[in-house]
Parts: C-alpha cells; sequence; structure tokens
C-alpha cells in the first residue's frame, strides 16, 4: 500500500471513529427476572449507565411487568439493603428525572386480562416492530435479567 493509501485510510479510520464517539450510547435495559434483588440491580445499573450519559428505556416482561403495576405486590415496592430502595421506586425515580421510557412486553396486558389504566402514569405497552427496531439499532447496548 502506498504512502497516501494508508494516510487516507488513517484518516478515514479517525473520521469513522469520531463520529462514533459522537453518537448518543443507548441502552435497552430488558427485565423479566422475578427476585426483587434481580430486579433492584437491573434499575441501579441502568441509573448508573444514565449518569455516565447513556440514553436508556426499559421493557419489562413476565414478573417484571408487575413493577410497573399501580397496585405492584410488594416484592416491587418493597426497599432492599443496602439504601432501602425497591425497584419500583427506583424506576420512577428515572422515569421522572431522567426520561427512562418504560414499556412492558406486549403480551404482558394480555396476558393479565387487563389494560393500560392498571400501569403506572408514562408506561406504555411496547409494540414490537418498535423495540425489535430499537435493540439492533447501531449504537445500542442490550442488557437483560
Amino acid at each position: 500500500m502506498n504512502k497516501l493509501a494508508m494516510i487516507t485510510l488513517a484518516l478515514g479510520l479517525g473520521l469513522s471513529h469520531a463520529a462514533q464517539a459522537e453518537e448518543q450510547n443507548r441502552l435497552i435495559t430488558i427485565l423479566t427476572a422475578p427476585e426483587p434483588q434481580t430486579q433492584l440491580m437491573a434499575m441501579v445499573l441502568t441509573m448508573n449507565a444514565i449518569g455516565a450519559g447513556a440514553e436508556a428505556e426499559m421493557l419489562l416482561c413476565g414478573p417484571a411487568g408487575d413493577i410497573a403495576l399501580r397496585e405492584a405486590p410488594e416484592t416491587a415496592t418493597q426497599g432492599q439493603p443496602p439504601r432501602d430502595a425497591s425497584p419500583q421506586g427506583l424506576m420512577t425515580m428515572m422515569m421522572q428525572n431522567s426520561g427512562l421510557k418504560v414499556q412492558v412486553c406486549a403480551i404482558y396486558l394480555p396476558g393479565l386480562g387487563a389494560d393500560a389504566s392498571v400501569l403506572l402514569e408514562g408506561v406504555t405497552a411496547a409494540a414490537p416492530d418498535a423495540m425489535g427496531a430499537a435493540i439492533v439499532a447501531p449504537g445500542t447496548t442490550v442488557m437483560s435479567f
């Protein structure tokens, strides 16, 4: 490879890297675990990713969908050590303070035999096509629990 070609390649790689660095990091947290400690850890890691500059959204499926209920089970609302935070409390704090977008799986509400009125304000049902596209979008990290 001649010198000019090497310089052109190096500059192209440098510009590509700079363009990637300017893109917003995106995080999608998919939470299905029923255990309160696992649910809380998913919230803690999502909160810290937001603090590090990520744009985040969360998808709650199966037992974890219960976190988004207005009348959530005690496992979603009871404080956990060491800071007495609850999965639902930390999630709602991120929704209010950081704009965290929270959705339940498209089949969660039909599985409950309920409609969106049972969900916390701001939580919606995910559209599978939109969520699928978000998961594979460039610059997106998917964290699943």
